[in-house]
């Protein structure tokens, strides 16, 4: 882990005093823009079934062409939110969590869909955040006992736990807010060119976003879709 991550470590439980607007509220209003879409950016049903008609019924395909697309969008925000110093971090912080919220959301769940998952279902809602965290972040999680599963796990539990919702946008508002405030510090400090700022911003931001992909499609196993 570079040292943006570790600074981030650190930040993610106390950061909300940068951000306080970003909260697990905030998380599940991303979530839902991201499944129903928003802007310029359709509904990820929408979008995985428009992918899979370009890769002529291709799960794997459209999956792969999912990730590759929702990489450059989280660079392309990555670089516009990372340009400018610590003197812009509490206007570009909230930016760039909420755009990167958006696009890893959308790309975790158009997966979701691709596999045969219900985006209505709350369970499946939960699995997607879950996959927001990343693969060593959950593992850690459920040895804690603080997750009670895997996204898989939590996609397919007998029943839905309305408690759990709370936590689990918790975990996800303090993981991403983390991760941006710690690679802000990290490449103002460690670089104080705003423009070098931008790029690493764009290259970390996109490097997360594949990782979250590459997580979600090992971890959602096809489900019958209906």
């Amino acid at each position: 882990m570079g040292v943006g991550g570790t600074i981030g470590r650190g930040l993610g439980p106390h950061v909300t005093r940068v951000a306080p607007q970003l909260t697990k509220n905030f998380v599940h209003e991303a979530l839902r823009r991201a499944i129903e879409g928003v802007g310029p950016l359709p509904a990820a049903a929408k979008a995985a079934e428009k992918q899979l008609a370009e890769q002529h019924g291709d799960v794997d395909r459209a999956v792969h062409e999912l990730i590759e697309n929702h990489v450059r969008y989280a660079g392309g925000q990555g670089f516009a939110t990372n340009l400018g110093g610590l003197v812009t971090a509490a206007v570009t912080i909230p930016a760039n969590v909420a755009g990167l919220a958006m696009i890893q959301c959308r790309l975790v769940a158009a997966i979701a869909h691709l596999r045969g998952y219900d985006l209505t279902d709350p369970r499946v809602r939960n699995a997607v955040l879950a996959c927001m965290l990343g693969e060593q972040q959950v593992r850690s999680l459920v040895k804690k006992k603080k997750l009670p599963s895997t996204p898989m796990g939590l996609a397919t539990a007998p029943t839905h736990d309305p408690d759990f919702d709370a936590v689990i946008a918790a975990e996800v508002a303090s993981a991403l807010l983390g991760r941006v405030a710690g690679k802000r510090l990290a490449t103002t400090v460690g670089r104080r060119i705003p423009v070098v700022g931008g790029v690493i911003g764009a290259g970390t931001d996109g490097y997360a976003t594949w990782q979250i992909g590459r997580y979600a499609d090992r971890e959602l196993l096809p489900r019958a879709r209906r």
